[in-house]
């Protein structure tokens, strides 16, 4: 037996035959006498229409299997597909320079991502594993690569590193875990591993022999460890481990239906964040207390054309029909650079993280925002709806926002359609937001705390960057000051205080949260039974 270390990031136990995926180190096609441009650009717009079609394809499976937020991240990677600069250097390398369709886009690619990478913008610098994924995606449609294999028995798949595409076109019942060599914990593979709540360890030891394929590896997801060929006893204690946790997995099960409540008597509501209407049945299915999060802005993505009033109205209803009374918060679209609707915008300024997202698009096509708005005034006749509106940073933007909803509702009423009461919230995502919390306390009825934003506006720090993740620190005096600030000014105003980010379903904070007056957290489904456990075990 050998014994490798690595840094768990889902955990969970998994024994599997190794699928070592092995790059395609074959060198691109040299020039080597006459080329023919128009034959090598037909190749590369073959090639661009079969990446365009795999990524459709796997975006859609990925949206049925994980959910939408999970396909977005594939959906995502298609900019660079149609992004100006990158077609015309292939351009160039092609009719100019008379290169081979495999030298063009090794080269175009290349010169694409030096460009990304010497841009003094960590979040751009951060979806450059993406880039790399679509690159090498067309390079294998140029070169006819076969795809994933139809395995018949159950493997753990092994890699120096995996692209997103590739760890959802591996998701099935016969793969039972991954180990990668490199990798970030916080990257979009990390984070659609997590998704599929399949065993995964990053950063793995494990030795690059040409021999692993088809050894037995077990994996143990929460420590990190991996064991090739395990004997007896360290079998034996896996295989105890793995009881123990469906033992608890099935005890979870039996608090569907009691509160979250701690040992001294704290109340704690636990709510769903989700992205379409298909993960609500999960939401329902672990017992969430309401949604606190739906991502509206997935209802614009991966379409030709914004959708309209009626096909909002009626996701909007059903959720609020199914939830039956219990709390549904729709935060209106937050459109950025990785969730886009390229009908509707081109956010190509130098500086997207800090530019036109959340409330300001929003701003910037009124007739949209009131059809959004005037859909949740409808859906709210069926059940208990509020909206919630992202980026805020001054207590002018809250005060236009409820002008325009009071405008929405009224035209409603005028033309005599049924609306239900509305609760209005805001998103404090910004240090502005938190710093001013008490102004802004006076203007809503709740606040929703988006964790994942104020700590990388607070501390500088893209959260997916490799080169910067030292400083990326949720627990920051700093960030949990401003935690703590903005739970005290919600409870002065005597409105609701919530959380819909990573840190709301963080285990080593929870207690903490409690204590600061957090009355609502929002999760994954996945993990609000295991979360109410939790809860109900401090004292």
């Amino acid at each position: 037996m050998q014994v490798f270390q690595g840094i768990g990031i889902v955990r969970g136990i998994a024994t599997g035959k190794i699928y070592e995926v092995k790059r395609d180190k074959a060198a691109v096609e040299e020039y080597s006498g006459d080329v023919n441009p128009s034959h090598e650009w037909q190749r590369i717009l073959q090639a661009k229409a079969d990446t365009e079609t795999q990524l459709a394809q796997l975006a859609e499976r990925t949206g049925c299997e994980l959910g939408e937020t999970a396909a977005s991240i594939i959906c995502a990677q298609q900019f660079i597909l149609v992004d100006e600069d990158f077609l015309a250097v292939l351009n160039e390398k092609v009719w100019q320079e008379k290169n081979t369709a495999t030298v063009a886009v090794s080269q175009a690619g290349e010169q694409f991502l030096s460009h990304l990478k010497s841009l003094d913008d960590s979040y751009v610098r951060a979806r450059i594993g993406d880039v790399e994924d679509v690159i090498n995606r067309l390079m294998d449609n140029l070169r006819v690569n076969t795809l994933v294999p139809n395995f018949t028995a159950h493997v753990i798949v092994v890699a120096d590193d995996l692209r997103p595409s590739e760890i959802t076109q591996y998701f099935s019942e016969k793969v039972k875990g991954f180990v990668v060599r490199n990798g970030t914990p916080n990257s979009h593979t990390a984070i659609l591993a997590r998704m599929m709540d399949v065993p995964c360890i990053f950063k793995a030891e494990l030795p690059q022999e040409t021999h692993l394929s088809g050894r037995e590896i077990s994996i143990d997801g929460e420590t990190g460890v991996c064991y090739l060929e395990a004997d007896y006893d360290t079998s034996v204690m896996l295989a105890t481990k793995e009881r123990t946790e469906a033992r608890r997995r099935e005890s979870r099960s039996m608090l569907r239906g009691l509160p979250t409540i701690t040992k001294g008597g704290k109340e704690l509501k636990l709510l769903a964040s989700i992205s379409n209407i298909t993960e609500l049945e999960s939401a329902i299915k672990n017992d969430a207390e309401g949604i606190g999060l739906f991502r509206s802005e997935f209802l614009y993505m991966g379409r030709k054309d914004y959708p309209t009033e009626d096909e909002l109205y009626e996701v909007f209803r059903k959720m609020a029909e199914q939830m039956a009374g219990k709390k549904v918060i729709i935060r209106t679209m937050d459109f950025s650079t990785d969730k886009r609707a390229d009908y509707l915008l081109s956010l190509k300024e130098n500086n997207v993280v800090f530019g036109f997202r959340g409330i300001r698009v929003s701003f910037d096509h009124p007739e949209l925002f009131e059809i959004e708005l005037r859909a949740i005034y409808r859906a709210a006749a069926y059940g208990r709806v509020a909206m919630m509106f992202p980026l805020i940073t001054s207590v002018w933007e809250v005060q236009r926002i409820k002008e325009m909803a009071a405008n929405a509702r009224r035209q409603l009423t005028e033309a005599k359609i049924a609306t239900g009461d509305v609760e209005i919230g805001i998103m404090i995502e910004t240090p502005a937001a938190a710093i001013i919390a008490d102004m802004l306390a006076k203007e809503v009825d709740f606040f929703s705390v988006g964790t994942n934003d104020l700590t990388r506006f607070t501390l500088a720090v893209e959260r997916t960057s490799n080169q910067l993740r030292q400083y990326y620190d949720p627990y920051h005096p700093a960030v949990l000051r401003m935690l703590r600030m903005v739970a005290e000014s919600a409870k002065r105003a005597g409105i609701d205080i919530g959380m819909c980010g990573e840190l709301a379903a963080d285990p080593e904070i929870t207690h903490e949260l409690i204590k600061m007056g957090y009355d609502e957290l929002s999760l994954p489904p996945a993990l609000i039974l295991e979360t109410r456990e939790r809860v109900r075990d401090i004292r």
